[in-house]
């Protein structure tokens, strides 16, 4: 079995938990001087601590994994220079896991989580904008008798004398706007604080090739504008809008431009289906995970399982079926996770079961049994 690393002096993120310690030293630690930023933090609003039911997801997800020494060096090197982490690798090797293991470790807060598709584009991660919404809203105030305001629920609405002079239609105000606004998940993480938030980019490698250099100027930049809000600053300077960590989360945002503190801890994963360009690697800490071999699978199974597969045979066995069975197609590690749970559960125990068990459970994702 493969050695258990010695913790390094200069790592931040052990991948072990009770990081407290750690953490305050991330948050005490100077950026390189080209990571500075100079975001002001609302005083008012606060983000999401370790309690409650994002929380938990996230711990459950990421306690649970494994980091070997090389892992442990590039996310840390990426921590220190505050730039972001491109994990690549196949499916199923914990790409993702590893950004809630951070966030776990470190005592981060909830993981801030961006799936990626074809079809997204930067502004779906800054910030989301109900202009359809917005725009009946201006529709019913066109409809609505001059001089009047908007009926509150159960109240008769004030008369208004019929020789009073006919009024102009009052303006949409610049707060009205907030209940059409929300930041995106990668906008929630960039506000600034002194503490870095997680934010997990999955699967960047399905976006439209336009976005990872889209992307090249907020990580830059630390920051972005608002274009409805930077319209509005001359009336209103500070709009209150929500956050990607629900609906009751409120931020103040001034004249339009979020820019963080702290530059946030970004895991971008990609399963290697396309390439990058330079531009966008030269700003990124880059790990490649390889499938994890006969050690980390005995360290994986006994934290997830509490199984010790160097004492019993039974779970050894799987354990040496699924690296077999690896060798003619991709395995997911969580596949050897679901045989040994059913193997627990006294499922699929008779002898003859075997390879129909092994057949169902451990089906290759990739090859030509795929």
């Amino acid at each position: 079995m493969e050695a258990q690393a010695v913790a390094k002096d200069w790592w931040l993120y052990h991948g072990t938990g009770e990081g407290a310690d750690r953490r305050a030293r991330l948050e005490a630690g100077p950026p390189p001087p080209w990571r500075r930023f100079n975001g002001v933090p609302d005083p008012e609003y606060a983000p999401p601590g370790c309690e409650g039911k994002a929380w938990r997801r996230t711990v459950e997800r990421g306690e649970g994994y494994v980091p070997d020494e090389p892992e442990k060096d590039v996310v840390n090197t990426a921590l220190l220079l505050r730039r972001p982490l491109l994990i690549t690798g196949k499916p199923g090797v914990g790409k993702s896991s590893l950004a809630y293991s951070i966030a776990t470790d470190l005592g981060l807060g909830p993981v801030l989580h961006w799936p990626i598709t074809s079809r997204t584009v930067l502004r779906d991660g800054l910030y989301l904008y109900d202009a359809v919404g917005r725009l009946q809203e201006a529709g019913l105030e066109q409809l609505r008798p001059p001089g009047t305001a908007p009926a509150a629920p159960a109240a008769e609405p004030a008369a208004v004398p019929a020789t009073a002079p006919a009024a102009e239609p009052a303006p949409v105000t610049a707060p009205s706007i907030s209940r059409y606004l929300s930041l995106g998940p990668l906008g929630t993480a960039l506000l600034p604080q002194d503490r870095p938030r997680v934010l997990l980019v999955d699967e960047i490698d399905k976006s439209d090739i336009d976005l990872p250099g889209d992307l090249l100027t907020v990580f830059e930049d630390g920051g972005f504008v608002i274009p409805e809000l930077a319209r509005l600053a001359k009336r209103s300077r500070t709009v209150p809008i929500g956050t990607a960590d629900g609906l009751d989360a409120t931020v103040r945002i001034e004249e339009g431009r979020v820019q963080c503190r702290y530059f946030p801890v970004v895991v971008l994963t990609s399963n290697g289906e396309r390439d990058f360009p330079p531009a966008f690697l030269r700003r990124c800490v880059r790990l490649h995970l390889d499938a994890p071999g006969l050690g980390k699978l005995a360290r994986i199974v006994r934290r997830r399982l509490g199984v010790d597969i160097e004492t019993d045979e039974e779970y050894r066995e799987l354990v040496r079926a699924f690296l077999d069975r690896a060798e003619d197609g991709d395995l997911a590690t969580d596949q050897l996770l679901n045989a040994i749970q059913l193997r627990l559960a006294g499922a699929w125990s008779a002898p003859g079961d075997r390879d129909r068990f092994l057949d169902t459970v451990m089906q290759h994702l990739t090859g030509p049994t795929a």
